[in-house]
C-alpha cells in the first residue's frame, strides 16, 4: 500500500493543467486567473468624500465648536457622478455627496451631522483636520500595480475587483469536466421505492456536489451495474466530454469490483490501494489521457478519499497555487481509539475557544456513516504511527468549512 503522501505526489504529478481562455465576468466565480489583473488607472480615480456632508478648507474650520460655530457660505451641491469646476475659498463650503470628486481649495470634509444648514450658508459644529474624510486617489489601488496574481481563486471580492480594474472578460484556465459514475447491482435511483437488498445512490449526487464546490463541472454519467462491458462503453462513449472520471464503488477485492481491472485494460494504472482509513481500497490511473479516480463505494470513503487526492487534482487541473485544504492545531475534548499503521482521517466538530482550536469527534466514525460528514466540519489527520490519544492531545485538523 502506498502512503497518503506518496499517493497524493503521484495524483498531483500525473495531472496537467487545462487551457485558459477569455471568460465573460460575470462567468469566472470559483475559476483560477491564467495571467496577473494589473491595474490600469488609480482607485478610486480621483480624491473623493467619504461621506455626505461639506467640502471645506480645514484652516477655517480649525478652531470650530457647538460653542463656538463656524459659519461658511455654501456654494452649491455636488453629488456623485459630476465633477465641478467650483472652487473652495477662505469662508467658503460645497455642500457635497459621498463618493463626489473634491472641489479645487477644499482640504476635509465635515460630515452633515455636524453642521447646520441656515439658507445658502453653513454653521460648522466641529473641527476637522486636512485630509479628514477624503479618499485619495490611487488609495485602494494604485496605476500599474499588480493587483491579483495568475493562480488565484476568483471569488465575489476577486469579481468586484477585476470589474473595478475594467476586466470585462479576464483569462482563466477554464473549468474542468469530471464525468461521475456510481457502480453497483445494489443501487436505485433517488425517487426509486427501495426492494430488498438495494440501497439509493447517493455518492453521484456527494460528488457532484463537492466537484461543484471546487468550481468544476460535475457530470452525472449514471449508475452502472456490475458489468465490466457497460463501464467500459460508459467510459469510452464520454471519454471526449470530460476532463476526468471518478468512479465510486468497484475497487475492492471482490468478484464484482471491476473498476481496476477495466482501467488496466483500457489505459494504465498507477495504484489501487493507499495506506488511509477510511479509503484504503482505490484505483487511479488514465484512460485514453484522461485520470481516473476510482473511489471506495462507502459514502465517508467517498468524500475523504476525494478530500486528499481528487480535490487537490481539480484544483491544480485548473491552475490554482492553493490546492489544500488549511490546517491548524487542535486541542482533543475527547479521546480517540484507533490502531497504528494507517493514518486516520476522523470526522470532528472544531470550534474556537478560550484562545484555540477545540475538537471532539462526531460519533461513530463508520465509513458507511454519512451523516458523520453533515456532523462535522473538519477532518482530524492521524499519522500512521499514532495510536490512541486522550482528551488534551494535539491534532491537526483539515478545515471543510
Amino acid at each position: 500500500m502506498l502512503s497518503v503522501e506518496e499517493a497524493r505526489k503521484r495524483v498531483l504529478e500525473a495531472v496537467g493543467v487545462v487551457e485558459a481562455e477569455e471568460t465573460p465576468l460575470i462567468d469566472a466565480l470559483g475559476l483560477t486567473l491564467a495571467e496577473d489583473a494589473v491595474a490600469r488607472n488609480n482607485i478610486p480615480p480621483f480624491d473623493n468624500s467619504a461621506m455626505d456632508g461639506y467640502a471645506v478648507r480645514s484652516a477655517d474650520v480649525s478652531c470650530a465648536s457647538r460653542d463656538n460655530p463656524v459659519e461658511l457660505e455654501v456654494l452649491g451641491d455636488l453629488a456623485a457622478g459630476y465633477a465641478t469646476e467650483v472652487s473652495v475659498g477662505r469662508g467658503q463650503a460645497l455642500r457635497i455627496m459621498t463618493g463626489a470628486p473634491m472641489p479645487a481649495g477644499a482640504d476635509a470634509v465635515v460630515p452633515v451631522e455636524l453642521t447646520r444648514a441656515q439658507g445658502d450658508r453653513v454653521l460648522i459644529l466641529d473641527c476637522v483636520s486636512e485630509g479628514t474624510n477624503v479618499r485619495r486617489a490611487g488609495e485602494d489601488v494604485k496605476d500599474g500595480e499588480t493587483v491579483l496574481a495568475a493562480g488565484m481563486a476568483i471569488g465575489p471580492a476577486e469579481l468586484g475587483m477585476l470589474a473595478s480594474l475594467g476586466y470585462a472578460k479576464p483569462r482563466c484556465f477554464r473549468r474542468v469536466r469530471a464525468g461521475i459514475i456510481s457502480t453497483g447491482d445494489e443501487l436505485v435511483a433517488v425517487d426509486e421505492e427501495l426492494a430488498p437488498g438495494k440501497i439509493r445512490d447517493s455518492n453521484s449526487y456527494t460528488l457532484f456536489g463537492m466537484v461543484r464546490e471546487a468550481g468544476a463541472e460535475p457530470l452525472r454519467l449514471g449508475v452502472v451495474r456490475d458489468d465490466a462491458d457497460l463501464l467500459e462503453r460508459t467510459i469510452l462513449d464520454n471519454l471526449e466530454r470530460v476532463d476526468l472520471f471518478i468512479t465510486s464503488g468497484g475497487v475492492s477485492v471482490g468478484d464484482y469490483d471491476m473498476v481496476k481491472d477495466v482501467l488496466g485494460k483500457l489505459g494504465e494504472m498507477n495504484f489501487w490501494k493507499v495506506a488511509m482509513r477510511p479509503g484504503k481500497p482505490q484505483a487511479f490511473g488514465h484512460i485514453g489521457g484522461k485520470p481516473l479516480f476510482g473511489l471506495p463505494g462507502n459514502p465517508v470513503s467517498v468524500m475523504v478519499s476525494f478530500e486528499q487526492f481528487v480535490r487537490p487534482a481539480i484544483l491544480r487541473m485548473m491552475g490554482r497555487r492553493e490546492i489544500f485544504r488549511p490546517q491548524v492545531t487542535a486541542v482533543l475534548d475527547a479521546p480517540m481509539g484507533r490502531k497504528e499503521g494507517r493514518m486516520e482521517f476522523v470526522r470532528v466538530i472544531v470550534e474556537w475557544r478560550d484562545g484555540r482550536y477545540h475538537a471532539r469527534p462526531t460519533g461513530p466514525q463508520g465509513s458507511s456513516i454519512l451523516k458523520s460528514m453533515v456532523l462535522g466540519n473538519a477532518l482530524a489527520v492521524l499519522p500512521e504511527d499514532v495510536g490512541r490519544l486522550e482528551p488534551g492531545a494535539e491534532v491537526t485538523v483539515q478545515l471543510l468549512r
